[in-house]
């Protein structure tokens, strides 16, 4: 995130795409509804009509896969107008003529028939969003788990700095991540083309730096693999180990019956859970991990901010904080570690990542720091950009509208999508195992709009089939206005009834996030269930 999550309730517009806030990030969505009684503009646009969407000033249901259409006419609509901020893009920006170039070309009328909404709506929401005096953004996996996730990302850059809302407060881009410490995880190196700290592991000078603090040499200097990547790799038969930390591939996995052949042929496999989930169950060996209860360390959340942790229970059984079975696994493979406590592992990132340099268990005593936090007499960052951005100027990127990856037809009419439920999280792993939370839902649902249920022959409670052109479940019908025509949504929690078993594994060619977002299926009656 740019800017900090208390700043969204005094914005005076705030621009929602691609996050269903209310359920997946409810405690967010409270600052959106202060925000709205303060007065803000509230724009929503998700190709469902998500409960935040009741009280937007415009709520539009884009279809699956336009965004960056949607996007690119709503920018139009700003340059025709002169609504764009010229002093910060003269001041702040470049690449703005190649940018302006290819936004001249958007016809409002085309995006339009591409995306389903009206131009009159789409010349709205570029009034609103243009007019107000700070303009916050906030997306979430609706926008990045495309095969045009970064594309879409930098869409959004873009009219961010053409309004000249970046390095303000109460504006920004402001991705909200969807757990809890995976912003956390990215910024100790938890991708495969960076240390710690976003350096990147094919600079000598951080090759250098990181080598020395490890006292080895000998880690890759090339950049190593994604998730599917490394399912693919099995298959290749060029990844024979595979070591899972808290994961459940089996479930969140895209095209799963694939992640899962895949899992079964892996010489050896290790998972390090609570529970024994579905993936731990094809394990050669189940690691049991500590829970967030259980653990001392830090959480860095989805604004920046570095929380401590502190354990409030002991482990059951021979459970262990991750830190402590990671370090005896490391010193059992020769080289050994010799941290004391998690303390002495923030210490050490402090000294070698700069974004963290003043980043101690002493100054996290109370609501913690946000980074960047470069130094002991550094206050933290509140929101980003204020003087410049940091690579000097913004870059405008010219982005083309480009579809999914794959179309409907005949055999696949319908378009689906995925997505989360208020009283579940990510893959039931931790929800699931509540009563109290499963009761809510306590099996997999179907979402489809009325005229689609009339044409199928599906009613309210009905057993539906869904398939698509990589296999097939069955889910409980609930028919709905919130949907449009010709488009479903089912949530991604159950393992009995996987939807990532027909979401398609195409991959955005550069952050190689797979398409979750937008697949062709077919439906019909479940006879067998009837």
């Amino acid at each position: 995130m740019t800017n900090s999550v208390a700043e969204i309730e005094n914005a005076g517009c705030i621009f929602i795409i691609g996050s269903n806030t209310s359920s997946s990030h409810p405690l967010v969505a409270t600052r959106i509804y202060r925000a709205k009684e303060k007065g803000a503009k509230v724009i929503v646009a998700d190709p469902r009509q998500i409960h935040v969407a009741d009280i937007a000033d415009l709520a539009v249901q884009q279809n699956l896969g336009t965004d960056v259409a949607l996007l690119n006419a709503v920018m139009k609509v700003i340059l025709d107008n002169n609504w764009h901020d010229e002093a910060f893009i003269r001041d702040r920006t470049e690449g703005f003529e190649a940018f302006k170039e290819l936004i001249d070309g958007v016809s409002v009328e085309d995006a339009s028939a591409l995306t389903g909404i009206s131009a009159e709506k789409i010349e709205k929401m570029a009034e609103i969003y243009a007019k107000a005096d700070t303009a916050s953004i906030l997306y979430c996996m609706g926008i990045t788990q495309h095969t045009t996730g970064v594309d879409n990302v930098k869409t959004l850059a873009n009219l961010a700095m053409l309004t000249g809302n970046v390095g303000r407060e109460s504006t920004g881009v402001n991705p909200l991540r969807g757990q809890n410490n995976v912003q956390g995880a990215c910024d100790m190196g938890g991708l495969p083309n960076v240390f710690s700290g976003y350096q990147q592991v094919i600079d000598q000078a951080s090759h250098e730096k990181m080598a020395k603090a490890w006292d080895s040499g000998k880690f890759p200097r090339e950049v190593g693999l994604t998730i599917p990547e490394m399912i693919t790799g099995i298959e290749q038969g060029t990844v024979k180990g595979l070591y899972v930390l808290g994961e459940n591939p089996i479930v969140s996995d895209p095209d799963s019956n694939h992640v899962a052949k895949a899992l079964e042929k892996i010489d050896f496999l290790v998972v390090q859970d609570i529970f024994l989930t579905p993936t731990a169950e094809l394990a050669h060996v189940v690691l049991p991990g500590a829970c967030f209860a259980e653990k001392d360390g830090t959480f860095t959340n989805t604004e920046r901010r570095v929380m401590r942790v502190r354990k409030a229970v002991d482990p059951p059984g021979e459970a262990r904080q991750d830190w402590e079975i990671i370090q005896e696994l490391a010193s059992r493979f020769g080289y050994p570690l010799h941290y004391e406590s998690p303390k002495a592992i923030m210490e050490e990132i402090a000294a070698v990542t700069p974004s963290y340099g003043g980043i101690s268990y002493e100054r996290l005593e109370g609501e913690g720091l946000q980074w960047p936090c470069p130094d002991p007499e550094h206050s933290g960052t509140v929101y980003l950009h204020k003087d410049k951005f940091a690579r000097g100027r913004g870059l405008f990127h010219p982005i083309e509208f480009k579809p999914p990856a794959e179309s409907t037809d005949a055999d696949y009419p319908l378009w689906l999508t995925t997505g989360r439920i208020f009283s579940q999280y990510h893959t039931g792993t931790m929800t699931r195992n509540s009563p109290t939370l499963s009761s809510e839902y306590p099996e997999n649902f179907l979402e489809m709009n009325p005229e689609d249920a009339r044409e199928l022959g599906l009613r309210q409670g009905d057993s539906a089939r869904i398939a698509s052109r990589r296999g097939e479940i069955t889910a409980r019908t609930q028919v709905t206005e919130r949907l449009k025509k010709g488009t479903v949504f089912v949530p991604f929690h159950y393992v009995e009834s996987s939807v990532n078993k027909l979401t398609n594994p195409a991959m955005d060619p550069v952050a190689k996030i797979p398409e979750y977002k937008v697949c062709a299926v077919k439906i019909q009656k479940d006879t067998q269930s009837a």
